[in-house]
């Protein structure tokens, strides 16, 4: 059987099935494998299960969980996405989890750092913008993409802390995901892909650039809408506050907690907070403010050091 090769989170992945919104390798130029995703039988429980949900389970080395009228995933040490269909439903519907819920609980058994964020490269590190959804992670890294910047991963983004304690952002081949309001503002409608549900408008978007190379992370901005007390700008809280931002926006913050990894978040955010920036960002959400929200960023990377000051 031929397999579809992606990157992940650094991860190299063969798959049984294309996975929406990744974009495919050449499969004769993969390394070595990490992870396998392949059709089989998946239990619908976990012997050994430790704690479980209304659609999940946790057993040592194993977590699984059920797309009611989907698909049953199960998932064995960060290393194999083993799935099954539900009677009726479509590999292209169960591959939209896969790619998505599968891979966020997968970086957790890894021991990643999984926040909900779209990241860019400035130079030769990597800036997140975090949030939850509709906060215009995707939209703002859309714009900064289509400005000259490369596009590192959208979504969630995977972290690995060094042993030097620098945090570092894994790549990922990963097309952007916006709605259609944000393709026609930003002029990106040659670049449309699938539709990421066919009930929705929002879509698939190939970037103009992205990097498939690991890179230190040097920001991180939560974005925010400018209302009161919020006004308008780039502010810098303490670091306590900066640390419970970055564990605020873990990607599936339950999962955290039922994995048992409360204090490995603790404390991979407060060197975060301590060795990257933590920052808020609060904007108008207007399309007419985007450049203006470019001009505080850019203007902001070079007082951090990260672009050079203008002459």
């Amino acid at each position: 059987m031929d397999l579809f090769s992606y990157l992940v989170s650094g991860l190299n992945v063969a798959s049984e099935l294309a996975l929406p919104g990744l974009i495919a390798l050449d499969p004769g130029g993969a390394p070595a494998i990490d992870v396998t995703i392949r059709a089989g039988d998946v239990p619908t429980a976990l012997d050994e299960a430790e704690i479980s949900g209304v659609n999940w389970q946790i057993a040592p080395d194993r977590f699984l969980f059920e797309v009611p009228g989907v698909v049953r995933i199960l998932l064995t040490g960060g290393r194999e996405i083993l799935f099954a269909l539900q009677d009726g439903s479509s590999i292209d519907e169960a591959a939209i989890f896969i790619s998505s819920t599968g891979f966020g609980i997968l970086l957790h058994q890894r021991g990643r750092i999984v926040l909900h964020a779209s990241a860019v490269r400035v130079r030769d590190s990597a800036v997140l913008f975090c949030g939850p959804s509709g906060a215009g992670k995707s939209t703002l890294a859309a714009a900064l993409v289509d400005a000259g910047y490369d596009l590192v991963t959208d979504d969630f983004c995977g972290i690995s802390v060094h042993a030097d304690g620098t945090p570092w952002v894994e790549p990922d081949g990963r097309q952007l995901k916006l709605w259609q309001n944000s393709i026609d503002r930003l002029s990106l409608t040659e670049r449309v892909a699938a539709p990421v549900r066919p009930a929705i408008q929002k879509y698939y978007v190939e970037p103009r650039a992205a990097t498939a190379a690991a890179l230190p992370l040097s920001a991180i901005y939560v974005l925010r809408e400018a209302r009161p007390p919020h006004a308008p700008g780039i502010e810098r809280p303490n670091i306590v506050d900066g640390g419970l931002m970055v564990r605020n926006n873990a990607y599936r913050p339950v999962m955290v907690r039922r994995m048992a990894q409360a204090d490995l978040y603790f404390q991979a955010a407060a060197t975060i907070s301590q060795r990257a920036g933590v920052f808020t960002l609060t904007r108008e959400m207007t399309f007419t403010q985007m450049p203006v929200v470019m001009d505080w960023l850019e203007a902001h990377w070079r007082e951090l050091g990260l672009l050079e000051r203008a002459a």
